[in-house]
This record gives C-alpha cells, structure tokens and sequence, in this order.
C-alpha cells in the first residue's frame, strides 16, 4: 500500500488536519535520557518511548490484516510498540472489529504485523486483553459467551455495528471452571503470540476489563478464592501472569495496571494502595519484564498519587512502565527523576508515525481525526504524512 498524506474529509470540504505545536519547553533537539538505550528482557531498547496500546477497531473479522501491518510498521521507530487490545479468547471480544490471537488465521495474521514491524528494525509485543463484562453478543461471534466475575451490568452502552449503541446486558457469572478455562486461554493466546513472530506480550489488567474486574469490588462480589480479600482478588491477575510466564517465559511477559481507574465502572476503596503494591511485589517475584502503570488523570479519573506511583516503583524489580498524558518535557523530567524506566505515549502515535524523530527534532505534532479513531478503513489510520 502506498503512503500518502492524510486529508480529512468532511462532508463538503477537504482540508489538512490541524498542526499542535509542542509547548516551547518541550521544543528541543539535544540528545536527552528518553533517547537512551534499554536493556529490556530479550530485547535491547534504542530509546524509553513506548506506544501505548490503542484500540483501533480495524480487525475485520477480528484478524489482523495488511492494514494493520502497515500501521504497526509505520511507528516502529518506537522503542516498544504495545498493540492494541487483542483478545486471548472468542468470549473476550466485546468490542466490534478487534483482533483476537488464539486461532490460525489469527496467528498468520499477527505474523503479517511482526514481520512488518521486525522488518523495519522495530520491537512489538501484543496486549492480551479479555473484555469480561464490557461487551455485547452482537460484538462476539456465535458460540461465544458474555462472562464476568459477578452478575452486575457494565455501566454505559456498546457500540455495535449491526444495532448501533446499545445497553450493556448483565454477564454470565464464570463458575470455577471458567475462571480455569479463561486463565489456559491466555496461555495459549501467549504461546500463540510466539508463534506468531511477536517479541512477547502484556496483559491488560486495567480500564475495567476482565483482569482488573477480578481486582476491583466493584465487579467481584465473590466468595469463592477469586474474591475477598486482597490476596483473592489479586488471584486471578497472578495465575494468569504465572501461566503465560510458564507458558513463553517471565522475560517476555508484562502486565497494565490502572490504580484510581474509573473506565468499565471501576472504583476506587479503602484497600486500593494495598492491593496495587501487594500486586506489584508479587508480579515482581514472578520476573515479569514490565509494569506498565498508567494514571487516567488526564482524561478526568481521580489521580493517582505520587506515593503509591513510588510504592509500586519500589516493590516491582524490572522495568516500569510510565503512561498518563504525557509531553516530552514531563516524559524527559520523569525519567530523569528515577520515577520510571520508559514512558508510553498514546494518541500523539496516531496522527505521527514518526513521533520519535519529531519529540527528538522539537517538531509540530499533528492532532488526530477523532471521527476516525474507531472507523473501520484506511483513514485517520495509516495515510498520515511520514513527516
């Protein structure tokens, strides 16, 4: 497929996207430490920017596609490329057009989207990410069950697109034999990443998706092993990270988490902290190669405070993810500070896929299309200008 610049398209004009200058600290050319090399499990880094993972609804079918291949290597100057949320199972695709990673045609796809990557010297791993509850049946495909932790709805309404927007439906509650299934789905989704070229994976335990559904007493009224206390909501999140690591190996594995995060109906309680930092240093007793901590501040969650942030930072031994809003001054400042290893950044990759050479040059950054985010074609998605 040929590059091309992008020109959005309204319904009677067309005109440039519009152009966000960088604040003018953060406009600087010098070499800084977010441009340093990363020793990252197998991996050796060339800089500390991630691209945070973004649904972009493009999976047809939910299998991955020249499309997205084209997108994924278009942004592999990133140190790390994190995909999008990809389900490890047919009962984790709420959500229309995502990719999953557990059948043939899936893994042949993925493997469309590393060679991409790996050919243009990049480094990818793919989030595995099982919607739990936040999803309708006109999003699955047929055989296919809506589960939770417990009985409650998801907030809010999902977009369909044979129905449009329609009202979350109350889940199947897993039984224990579930619970068990969904942990080897996610093994075998991790061993299939494998197979399909991928540098590893993360595992998606934030924004009120079936991990952190286990977390939160918002969604886990169990009274089963999976829910309770600290030590059983945590468990679910730590066997899955103990099979995949079984499964590919710790070095390959790591893990999102969101402490204060308010997306799927979350809340926060008296025993967040604890539960946050009692995760964090038991993931790191598994060797898993990240934690990925991302504060939804910026999009109007309650902030997550400095203290846990440092907590969580000193209980987990590997590298430490930063994500939340970020610039390249704050980015650089973090970093610099100690507060993280690598620092994600999430729509800026969207409308530059050159983002690190642009941070690096102190160049204007393009805005993007927000009426393309989640549109099921070549717009908003891979037509940006190289620049």
């Amino acid at each position: 497929m040929r590059d091309r610049p992008l020109l959005s398209r309204g319904q009677n004009s067309i005109r440039p996207h519009a152009l966000v200058r960088a604040p003018a600290s953060a406009r600087f050319a010098a070499m800084t430490s977010l441009f340093t090399p990363l020793s990252f499990g197998r991996l050796t880094l060339p800089n500390r920017i991630v691209m945070s993972p973004m649904t972009r609804s493009r999976a047809i079918g939910n299998v991955p596609n020249a499309m997205m291949a084209t997108y994924y290597r278009q942004r592999a100057a990133a140190g790390l490329i994190i995909t999008e949320g990809t389900s490890p199972s047919p009962d984790g695709l709420g959500y229309a057009r995502i990719p999953g990673l557990y059948s043939a045609e899936q893994i042949a796809g993925w493997r469309l989207v590393s060679d991409a990557v790996h050919e243009a010297g990049g480094r990818i791993v793919v989030q595995l990410m099982h919607t739990g509850r936040v999803g309708h049946p006109h999003n699955l495909p047929a055989g296919a069950r809506l589960l939770g932790v417990s009985a409650a709805a998801a907030p809010g309404t999902m977009h369909t697109d044979v129905a449009g927007a329609q009202p979350h439906p109350a889940p199947e509650v897993m039984t224990e034999d579930d619970v068990r299934a969904a942990i080897a789905e996610f093994a075998h989704a991790a061993r299939s990443a494998v197979a399909a070229g991928l540098d590893g994976i993360e595992l998606h335990g934030a924004n009120g998706y079936l991990i952190e559904q286990f977390l939160n007493t918002a969604t886990n009224q169990r009274t089963d092993g999976y829910g309770g206390s600290v030590a059983g909501r945590a468990r679910f999140a730590l066997e899955v990270a103990r099979a995949t690591a079984d499964a590919i190996g710790a070095d390959r594995v790591g893990i999102r988490l969101s402490p204060y995060g308010v997306h799927g109906g979350m809340i926060a309680d008296a025993e967040t902290d604890e539960l946050f930092v009692h995760l964090a240093t038991e993931l790191s007793k598994l060797g898993l190669v990240h934690l990925h901590v991302v504060d939804h501040s910026a999009m109007g969650a309650p902030a997550v405070s400095p203290a846990i942030k440092a907590a969580m930072r000193g209980a987990f031994k590997q590298a430490y993810i930063l994500s939340g809003g970020y610039d390249l001054a704050r980015a650089e400042a973090d970093i610099v500070a100690g507060k993280g290893d690598l620092v994600a950044f999430g729509r800026p990759f969207i409308a530059n896929p050159s983002l690190v050479d642009k941070l690096q040059r102190g160049a204007e950054l393009r805005a993007p299309d927000m009426a393309t985010l989640y549109t099921p074609g070549e717009q908003g998605y891979v037509d940006w200008a190289l620049d």
